[in-house]
């Protein structure tokens, strides 16, 4: 029986490496495919910019379009950086548990807290144009801006993970599906931050490097991501390499976390 379970066992964590070797690949693809279809031939590159020195007036901004400009970029810059904040302080406390937890129990709901935390913060900060803090409706932006409804998204992934962490933590959900949900929730957020987009970085005269290096920034998060949740997956699967996985994705949730810290627009 024991070796039938970890031949099974070993079966499951092949699987996870095979696909998630063939997903990783396949994303780098597309986004390849993808960049390469959105990029203006060498032509229209030249037309735009020749036209952008032609015509300076019309590229001008009032003084008080730029100043709310710099407002969104400063506050996008500052939700990133708090977000990661908490991502690097979850990691932190996940590594530290073994040691931490022998002396103070509560340490164990530490990780799933940075987690609801930051979801909660992403709910209802991350847009304040938003009510109570501006005057637009929260159903109207969800329909109407994708990066309003992204950003509601990632807030209902992050509780959904700290809720099912803080109640495994505490032994009331001992089902082996919810030792699943992060690996799977990890991945998918992550795959959605590949089309994640920013409005700010849309302006300027230097919209277009602003763009490169916001996309740059967050494929670099999206990488990261795939990799903690397919080694949360795998330290899930008991082989030997489990202690190795289970290092590994808190370690990796900390490199996001201060990848994130140093985002900038």
């Amino acid at each position: 029986m024991d070796v039938t379970k970890a031949s099974n066992d070993k079966e499951h964590a092949w699987f996870w490496l095979v696909a998630g070797g063939v997903l990783s690949v396949a994303i780098l693809l597309f986004l390849f495919a993808y960049q390469q279809s959105q990029a203006p031939p060498p032509e229209a590159q030249h037309v735009h910019v020749h036209e952008h020195m032609s015509m300076p007036m019309a590229q001008e901004m009032s003084p008080a379009r730029q100043a709310k400009i710099q407002v969104d970029k400063n506050e996008s810059e500052f939700n990133h950086h708090l977000a990661g904040l908490f991502v690097a302080l979850a990691g932190v406390f996940i590594l530290s548990q073994g040691i931490l937890v022998k002396r103070w129990v509560a340490v164990k709901y530490a990780w799933p807290a940075c987690f609801l935390l930051s979801g909660i913060f992403v709910l209802v900060w991350s847009d304040t144009e938003l009510w109570p803090f501006g005057h637009r409706g929260w159903l109207e932006a969800l329909r109407n801006n994708r990066e309003v409804l992204q950003h509601k998204v990632f807030a209902v992934l992050l509780l959904a993970l700290g809720v099912i962490e803080w109640r495994r933590a505490s032994g009331v959900l001992k089902a082996i599906w919810s030792g699943w949900v992060f690996p799977a929730l990890a991945i998918g957020g992550s795959l959605l931050l590949l089309f994640h987009q920013h409005e700010g970085g849309m302006h300027g005269p230097n919209h277009m490097e602003l763009m490169a290096r916001i996309q740059s920034e967050h494929l670099s998060y999206a990488v990261t991501g795939i990799g903690i949740g397919l080694a949360k997956g795998l330290a899930e699967v008991n082989t030997r390499f489990r202690g190795v996985f289970s290092k590994s994705w808190p370690l990796l949730m900390t490199v996001l976390g201060v990848l994130l810290m140093f985002y900038r627009e």
